[in-house]
Formats: structure tokens, C-alpha cells, sequence
């Protein structure tokens, strides 16, 4: 039986990871992907999906405020970095929860769960999502970046520093750096202001990452874990003399 699948997701290489996971289904057919709650409604109503893989914290409208629009739901497939909503998800009869990264066994799993599953009903979805509401000041412990072929799962707190990299950032870590797809101010919008510090506007440093600061004229130097030193300028002197004491 044939069944048309939604994917929803801010992060491209998410997206990518479920076409590619997806594309060992020939009974799932993929009707359209979007990387917003806003698009993602406009998807639903022209292709009316059996199926829909949804982000939960995404730009503008959250993935459980877009299922609190439906008249209808499909059945859903949770695929989050934030595992404080599982048990909620599964209270609303979730067919799965996929905790970012999952593995393709693991993906396998959750379509083996949708031939026992209808529909995800309504009661407790407008709840759910103003619980998230009141919990976006949450940020992600781990991101995928990528390497080699794939990409893998990066505790945020062994990032040292971020910095910018023309039209996307470096991400450095203590053994490797890892080149990303979003600018370094994307990549500041996704990390917890209070532990990543924008020294330059070039440079994001983990606050924890630092070892020592120096005074430099009217700006600091920062040495990292790594050795590496970073150069605070003057506009954002104030942010390093406030981890002073």
C-alpha cells in the first residue's frame, strides 16, 4: 500500500538523512519536504499526507503548534535533538519518537511501527505546544555536523570556538573543526547565548573553552584549550571583562 510521506525540519542535513532513509521504501512516496511550520502547513493541505517525519523546535511556528492547525492527523513521527517532550509525544500516541542522531536500524524500527498505528488524535496538542512555548529558552546539548560522507552527533560542550568561514563557519573542537553549512550568526541563533560569547564579529567563543585572557590595548586575547588564541576586539571588549573578577 502506497502512503504519502511529509518531511519537516529546519536542518537540511536532517532533511537529507530522511530522503535518504526513506528512499528503502518504494511503498513510502515523498510528496515534499519543508524547513518551517509556515510552509509545512501549506504542504499538508495541498498533499494531504498519511505520514508526516516533524521536527518539534523549529523557526516560527514549532512542529507541535503546526499539528495544533490540523483539522486532520496524519500519522507522525517525532525527529527532535530535545528528548524532554518523548513521554508527552507518546501520550499523544505518537506512532515514534526518533532522538536525534538515529541510526538506520533504528529509522527501520519506527516505519515497522505505522502498518500498527492510525491516526494521532487531537486532545492535548494545543497543551503540548504551549508547554514548549514556555520552553524555548531550551538550547540543544549536540548538533550534527558533518564528516566525511555522514554527519555526526557534536556535544555542544566540546566546542572551543566557532568562526566564520565566508558564507558558512568553522566549528573547532579540541581534535578536529568541522565546516558548516550555516553562517556564523545562524550558528549563534542555534547555541545558548550565556555559554557561547561572540568576541569579534568574525569569532564565537565557549566561555568554558577558556584557559586565560589577556589585555591587548583596548581588546583582549583569549587562549583556548587548544592552544589556539583568539583576539577579542574592542566593540566586544565588554563581553570578556564581564567573565572577569
Amino acid at each position: 500500500m502506497l502512503r504519502k510521506v511529509l518531511v519537516i525540519d529546519d536542518e537540511p542535513p536532517a532533511r537529507s538523512l530522511l530522503l535518504e532513509y526513506l528512499s528503502d521504501y518504494a511503498e513510502l512516496i515523498v510528496v515534499g519536504e519543508a524547513a518551517n511550520g509556515v510552509d509545512a502547513l501549506r504542504l499538508i493541505g495541498e498533499h494531504q499526507p498519511e505520514i508526516i517525519f516533524l521536527d518539534i523546535q523549529m523557526p516560527g511556528l514549532t512542529g507541535l503548534e503546526v499539528l495544533a492547525r490540523l483539522e486532520e492527523l496524519p500519522m507522525i513521527i517525532f525527529t527532535t535533538a530535545y528528548d524532554q517532550y518523548a513521554l508527552d509525544a507518546f501520550e499523544l500516541h505518537a506512532v515514534d519518537y526518533l532522538l536525534k542522531p538515529y541510526s538506520r536500524a533504528r529509522f527501520a524500527r519506527a516505519v515497522d511501527r505505522i502498518a500498527a498505528r492510525s491516526t494521532l488524535p487531537q486532545a492535548n496538542v494545543a497543551r503540548l505546544a504551549q508547554q514548549l512555548r514556555d520552553d524555548s529558552t531550551r538550547f540543544p546539548d549536540r548538533i550534527m555536523v558533518p564528516r566525511g560522507g555522514k554527519y555526526v552527533a557534536l556535544p555542544v560542550a566540546e566546542i572551543l570556538c566557532i568562526r566564520a568561514d565566508g558564507d558558512y563557519s568553522t566549528i573547532v573542537t579540541r581534535e578536529r573543526s568541522f565546516l558548516s553549512q550555516y553562517s556564523l550568526k545562524e550558528t549563534e541563533g542555534r547555541l545558548d547565548p550565556t555559554q557561547f560569547l561572540r568576541i569579534h564579529r568574525s569569532a564565537i567563543v565557549n566561555r568554558d573553552a577558556i584557559v586565560e585572557i589577556y589585555r591587548e590595548g583596548h581588546g583582549y586575547d583569549l587562549v583556548l584549550q587548544n592552544g589556539e588564541l583568539l583576539r577579542a576586539s574592542r566593540s566586544y571588549a565588554d563581553v570578556v571583562r564581564d567573565l572577569l573578577f
